[in-house]
């Protein structure tokens, strides 16, 4: 049997992984356009903060049930193909924003979004997956989610120039131009990787399909998706409400607001591939993997988590909240990239698409709750008042905590790959 480590084809590897990373750029762009037009949006439309916090939200009502089906297609279906079809699908649901003229109307197309976004990061994750072997792969991934930081990069520069020049609704039509031209290049250079059909065998969790219901009980999936959900919590307030925080609660203007948005990705992007890599590092130095991916990501969340609670307190100045908002999201970012990894420690290669899956559907509930509890925390204390916003920093800060709390304590992916090995040994020898 040809071993992993001598097929890991490095430069076809990391070709998929920019081009996903550029999906995932695509991706957030998508996401984060809603939060970035809010105020020209919400003042052509009327709209109030509630209704707001609605349309931030709807791109996760749906979500959770796609990224399941989309997961579990994937263990079934060629990634290439889902993903072409999904990035598809993301540039042509942007052309009906041209004409949108009602909150309902808006929604729909949110939710649509939704839809064809839910399986992406699964998906993706996936795909990365079958090019990487297991102690290379939480840096792939923190590339394929730096595209996303890159996404709010891009955005904080172009959206607001654009809306400012060009109106807000204009900003769809470049949002679908651009997901065609991914299209394009997934189509010419995407192709499917060939280390899971190497692993099988390997050893019994690669090897033998297990029930669902004994991966969904083991302590490491809960505490991941666990841990999963509050930085999802974290991402969705940054997306659809921080624009208009530092617009309306801290008095920026829309171009320094998307400065800010530009200098967010700037420090979260190298800090996120940098804990990553750390993470990837004392993994492969023999630290056990519940202490350099587990016990990791949950302090990051924690801190993460105490960074976003500090903006309740009102003697802070603008740039120290700016660091406070910067630092808790770019900790909460280091979950993208190393939990996925501790998933695929132990989960056979033809579930992990199903399984990495239903972590963002968990992960989708966050997003659907942040931006509403959000938006009824800053309609209850004013549109205008900081003071809303801060209570929501509040709420997402201890989430984190518990989270990461919770991951600390149930998450070791040695201990969940020994024990599903030895369930998995008495029916491998009855049916030999």
């Amino acid at each position: 049997m040809i071993r992993e480590d001598t097929a890991f084809r490095p430069r076809t590897a990391w070709t998929i992984a920019f081009l996903l990373a550029f999906m995932m750029l695509v991706n957030f762009l998508d996401k984060v356009v809603i939060g970035l037009v809010g105020v020209p949006m919400t003042k052509e439309l009327g709209l109030t903060p509630t209704e707001f916090g609605l349309i931030g939200g709807a791109l996760h009502w749906l979500f959770a049930v796609s990224a399941v089906v989309g997961g579990f297609l994937a263990n079934r279906r060629p990634t290439r193909t889902l993903l072409l079809g999904m990035g598809l699908f993301w540039s042509l649901i942007q052309l009906p924003m041209l004409f949108a003229s009602s909150l309902w109307m808006i929604v729909a197309c949110r939710v649509l979004l939704g839809i064809g976004e839910g399986p992406a990061s699964p998906v993706a994750t996936h795909a990365l997956y079958k090019w990487f072997p297991d102690d290379r792969r939480s840096l792939p991934v923190a590339l394929l989610h730096s595209g996303s930081a890159m996404g709010l990069l891009v955005a904080g520069a172009m959206i607001p120039w654009i809306s400012l020049n060009y109106g807000w609704r204009t900003n769809f039509a470049v949002l679908a131009a651009i997901g065609a031209v991914w299209c394009v290049l997934w189509l010419l250079l995407g192709r499917e990787g060939t280390l899971d059909s190497l692993r099988a065998g390997q050893r019994p969790a690669d090897s033998h399909r297990l029930p669902y219901r004994r991966l969904l009980a083991d302590r490491s999936v809960l505490g991941n998706y666990v841990c999963h959900f509050a930085a999802n919590w974290s991402l969705a307030l940054t997306l659809t409400w921080v624009p208009s925080y530092l617009e309306i609660g801290l008095g920026l203007d829309p171009l320094k607001t998307g400065h800010m948005f530009v200098l967010f990705v700037v420090v979260t992007t190298p800090l996120s591939l940098f804990m990553a890599w750390l993470s990837q590092r004392l993994l492969r130095s023999g630290i056990p993997s519940r202490l350099a991916r587990g016990a990791f990501v949950s302090v990051c969340l924690m801190a993460g988590g105490l960074f976003s609670a500090a903006l309740m307190l009102q003697e802070l100045s603008v740039t120290v909240r700016i660091i406070s908002l910067t630092l808790s999201g770019g900790l909460a970012l280091v979950m993208y990239s190393v939990g996925p990894a501790m998933l695929g420690e132990f989960t056979p290669s033809s579930q992990r698409g199903g399984i990495l899956a239903i972590g963002n559907a968990v992960a989708s509930l966050a997003g659907l709750s942040a931006p509403v509890i959000t938006g009824l925390l800053v309609q209850g204390a004013g549109a205008d008042h900081p003071q809303g916003y801060a209570q929501g920093f509040l709420v997402c800060g201890g989430v984190m905590v518990v989270a990461g709390l919770i991951g600390l304590f149930s998450m070791n992916p040695q201990r969940s790959r020994e024990r599903l090995a030895q369930d998995e040994a008495p029916g491998a020898c009855s049916r030999a």
